[in-house]
């Protein structure tokens, strides 16, 4: 096990080996799903005024308990220019400035009007200030919205909008570049034979990487032929090479050779985790290359563990690890040898049942799965009812 790399080192390798992409700035509607490059601060105020929270009447709270006189009205958009003065009020909407003079909305509900004359008629008097939401009470000029390397959700988008942007600066999507190698592989749809496979990783590749900013180049199914291969890697361009299969040391091996001939390095090979152990990290010129074993369970894995995250990480995420929780177990687990295991499981009634086969070439377990229980290197005998770190999947 000694020339196995933990998970956890492997992924702080991946990360000092991968660069942040170039940085562009693209209108709100393109950045969803985008990293901020850069803090983003607030160009206005929010609200820029005192506003109603209800619809009702302004009036001075050191009027009270009234009557007063309706002078005027103040809606959205349109407010009232005049100033309200003592045993005065305005007709107010939602969202409406509240008038010069006024500190306190009484909501209709609390009124009784008779022409221009208006009472109260509610249970009790409102309380100083009551359906006002004051100047600044959400974020002032000059604050920070949103953090360098935090992701832009449908909420960022909107405060970012409201602070006065109409675009943000973010890292450029991430170019991908995904090969699948094997003689045995044919495209999805095709018919096959006792000893055809259709491939799978590259389709399953790219829909795990469908919520993350990149453009993917599809290299299609590449032959166990180390000049095919070779071609294939030197003439890419791409941020990153992620390839499945032939990452192993067999004869039909061929794309630690092949990273080789193309005048490529590997930083790092085999891993201490099950399954996955095979995988390999390299760089051929400015490229980073990623080689998946090509069991589907594996390659779900180790893409979960470290495609995704150097692919977050590229485009400006902070946090790009895959965010761990915890669930109860439901059944007994053996003990562990000293590679990490990442079993398949189903989360029943807020229980963790890992699959009874965990056979890595087993993709029907890994569609029905919903989580990956974690099991550290060398854990003991995990009981019914313990907690176990899992990872949310599907």
């Amino acid at each position: 096990m000694t020339d196995l790399v933990p998970v956890a080192e492997a992924q702080t390798r991946l990360f000092a080996m991968a660069p942040r992409v170039a940085t562009e700035t693209v209108p709100l509607r393109e950045a969803a799903g985008r990293w901020a490059a850069d803090d983003i601060l607030a160009r206005r105020t929010q609200p820029a005024a005192d506003l109603s929270a209800m619809d009702g009447y302004a009036i001075r709270f050191a009027d009270l308990p009234g009557p007063w006189r309706v002078i005027g009205e103040s809606a959205a958009g349109r407010p009232f220019t005049g100033t309200v003065a003592k045993g005065e009020a305005t007709r107010i909407f939602t969202g409406a400035a509240i008038p010069d003079g006024a500190d306190t909305v009484m909501v209709q509900e609390e009124a009784e009007r008779d022409g221009e004359t208006l009472i109260l008629a509610g249970e009790g008097p409102p309380t100083f200030g009551r359906n006002t939401r004051r100047k600044g009470l959400d974020f002032t000029t000059g604050s920070r919205l949103i953090a360098a390397g935090d992701r832009l959700t449908p909420a960022r988008i909107a405060v970012a909008a409201t602070g006065g942007h109409g675009s943000l600066t973010v890292n450029r999507r991430v170019r991908v570049a995904v090969a699948a190698t094997g003689d045995e592989l044919v495209p999805p749809g095709s018919a096959t034979d006792g000893v055809a496979l259709p491939e799978s990783n590259g389709i399953m590749l790219a829909a795990m990487l469908a919520d993350l900013p990149v453009e993917i180049i599809d290299l299609g199914i590449l032959p166990d032929r180390l000049d095919v291969l070779r071609d294939a890697f030197a003439s890419v361009e791409a941020d990153l090479l992620v390839t499945t299969g032939g990452a192993s040391v067999g004869d039909h091996d061929l794309v630690r050779p092949a990273i080789a001939a193309a005048g490529g390095t590997i930083d790092f090979w085999r891993i201490a985790l099950r399954p996955g152990k095979p995988m390999m990290a390299g760089r051929i010129g400015e490229m980073m290359v990623l080689g998946l074993p090509g069991n589907p369970v594996s390659a779900f894995v180790t893409a979960t563990l470290f495609v995704k995250p150097v692919v977050a990480y590229m485009a400006g995420a902070r946090d790009p690890l895959p965010q761990a929780t915890h669930a109860l177990l439901g059944e007994d687990l053996p003990a562990n040898n000293p590679r990490t295991d990442y079993l398949r499981a189903e989360l029943r009634d807020g229980r963790a049942y890992a699959s009874t086969i965990q056979d890595s070439s087993m993709l029907l377990t890994l569609a029905r799965s919903t989580c990956l229980i974690v099991r550290p290197g060398n854990a003991p005998i995990a009981k019914a009812g313990e907690s176990a770190e899992i990872l949310v999947i599907g």
